[in-house]
């Protein structure tokens, strides 16, 4: 039986929507610098899902070493994260309440 109120239900949703904004301007950012079809192979790296390839099959693929997609992976994580913060930015106060917030959504995304 699904125990989940309204209020977790709006909650969750708000989190997803949130998360589709930050991916949808890091596929912008990838597509305005020429990179998408980087971006459209390393975005699998988000998630705690497994990749449907290895990084050195997308290496292969788009002519780059492993080291080379290992640092593309860090780099759109971290782009990702600040992307992020300043979404959440844009929903609290303060400055100071944005990792609340973060941690918040997180929480909010596992079920916690």
């Amino acid at each position: 039986m699904d125990k989940s109120t309204p209020e977790m239900i709006f909650e969750r949703r708000w989190a997803l929507a949130l998360l589709d904004k930050v991916l949808e301007r890091l596929r912008q950012e990838h597509e305005a610098t020429g990179r998408l079809p980087l971006f459209e192979a390393l975005r699998w790296f988000l998630s705690d899902e497994p990749a449907e390839q290895s990084q050195a099959q997308i290496g292969a693929q788009l002519g780059l070493s492993t080291g080379a997609v290992k640092q593309a992976v860090r780099r759109l994580r971290q782009r990702y994260r600040e992307l992020l913060h300043e979404e959440v930015a844009n929903t609290v106060a303060t400055a100071a309440d944005i990792d609340d917030e973060v941690r918040h959504l997180v929480a909010v995304l596992r079920g916690t």
